[in-house]
């Protein structure tokens, strides 16, 4: 006779709880949302279908490609800033001196303070009259520039103290990897000969690659939904819309706008984007990562 297994229910059944919360809190409302992405609705009324509509509308809408565009510019100039930025500082952070625990404890503090109140502080810092910004620019003789109210600074003042609130984040990860590095490499290095630079070339940005490729992909990802900044630090996605990103526009569209289908619809192809961007990563650069 063959021996049966017995199965063990038991784990299903301690599983359960969170299969519910996952399934009645993530699966269910991703499918009535893209159900509701084909109707014209706004809440009050009745539901209207109105088939592919809405994402034929997205095509003609020229703020959404506007916010498209701003987000793109955003991710294309916050990603590789932030990635080189805290590289450097997990390097320097590296070392042993003496209280690296403050100095690390200190780059990681913007990461855990509330985004308001750091927009509101940043804010003051970006002020075009009191702003401490533009009273270390007056000590080299350089006139006071409107960050938040000019369009070509706007998005560029959002995407800098973006970069600063997560910069801990990503410097935690990098030292991490830096830590996993094996000590008799640089040893052995030295005794060769090499210089700092040859051995950040050939040891330290080698074996860092595959922490630089998770932080690349999940910065590329955070990127694409920035909100919060905008929200709180720029009227309207102004000016002029220069900062009117995909996500804000999804924002105004379904809770200032009441056009919930269309929202939807965004919502949906900014998704699309997200997901095609994270697959080339995955399956493009992650195999010249491995290759190279």
């Amino acid at each position: 006779m063959p021996n049966k297994t017995k199965v063990d229910w038991g784990a299903y059944l301690y599983l359960m709880p969170v299969v519910l919360i996952l399934v009645a809190f993530h699966v269910l409302p991703i499918f009535y949302s893209l159900a509701v992405s084909f109707y014209e609705w706004d809440l009050i009324g009745s539901p209207e279908f109105i088939g592919t509509n809405n994402y034929k509308q997205l095509f003609h809408d020229p703020m959404f490609f506007k916010s498209i565009w701003n987000t793109i510019k955003y991710a294309v100039i916050s990603v590789p800033l932030s990635i080189f930025l805290s590289m450097g500082i997990a390097i320097l952070l590296n070392n042993p001196i003496k209280g690296i625990g403050v100095y690390r404890t200190i780059y990681f503090i913007p990461v855990i303070t509330s985004i308001n109140a750091v927009a509101i502080v940043w804010n003051f810092i970006y002020h075009p009259d009191f702003g401490l910004l533009n009273k270390i620019l007056s000590w080299f003789s350089i006139d006071p520039v409107a960050w938040l109210q000019d369009p070509d600074w706007a998005l560029p003042a959002i995407i800098f103290m973006s970069v600063w609130k997560g910069l801990g984040h990503n410097i935690i990860i990098f030292l991490a990897g830096l830590q996993n590095i094996p000590k008799h490499l640089y040893e052995a290095a030295r005794i060769d000969g090499a210089s700092r630079w040859q051995q950040f070339k050939h040891i330290t940005w080698p074996l860092l690659t595959p922490t630089t490729f998770f932080i690349f992909t999940m910065s590329t990802i955070g990127s694409f939904q920035v909100f919060s900044q905008v929200y709180m630090m720029t009227p309207r996605g102004g000016p002029l819309k220069s900062t009117m990103v995909v996500v804000y526009y999804l924002y105004r569209k379904a809770f200032e706008q009441f056009e919930f289908g269309y929202a939807l619809a965004m919502a949906f192809v900014l998704f699309m984007v997200i997901f095609a961007c994270t697959l080339f990563n995955k399956l493009y650069l992650e195999k010249k990562v491995h290759y190279s």
